[in-house]
């Protein structure tokens, strides 16, 4: 697109269905290099991606050729197929509807880098439930939280 300019920074993060601990250590770098190739395909970048054996965090820089709904829909939908048809889990694998995304300016991705880096010493600290709440507060997000990621059944 000529004369367009734009630097968008996101960081999406998603919950496997019910907050099951289902992202086994084997197998998540795989995942999460087929979630990367989802992303590139769609032309985005993926400045860094971790997380949780029950979530994960996308830090991405976007190009505004799609939006971001369509592209979570995207990565969902391909990579709990792809656990499924790899069959990585005993049961059918999904992610839980909705995801939450963030937006940062240039200068703040080495500490959004850092954070998503080191996932697994902030969970030493905190859940991942009030890590999520923490960051729809510093977000001044307004939410329900009925509709915040639902715990283990």
């Amino acid at each position: 697109m000529a004369n367009t300019y734009t630097q968008i920074h996101l960081q999406v993060v998603f919950a496997v269905q019910n907050r099951l601990s289902s992202i086994q250590p084997s197998w998540k770098d795989s995942l999460y290099k087929y979630i990367t190739a989802i992303v590139q395909n769609n032309n985005h970048k993926v400045v860094i991606i971790n997380g949780m054996p029950d979530h994960v965090h996308l830090l991405i820089g976007m190009r505004p050729v799609q939006s971001l709904s369509e592209l979570m829909k995207q990565v969902k939908g391909d990579s709990s197929s792809w656990i499924n048809k790899t069959n990585l889990v005993q049961n059918r694998f999904s992610w839980q509807e909705g995801f939450g995304a963030f937006s940062y300016y240039k200068n703040q991705l080495p500490r959004v880098i850092d954070y998503i880096k080191y996932q697994e010493d902030h969970h030493h600290k905190k859940s991942f439930r009030s890590e999520y709440l923490t960051m729809l507060d510093e977000a001044e997000v307004e939410y329900d939280t009925q509709y915040i990621f639902h715990d283990v059944i």
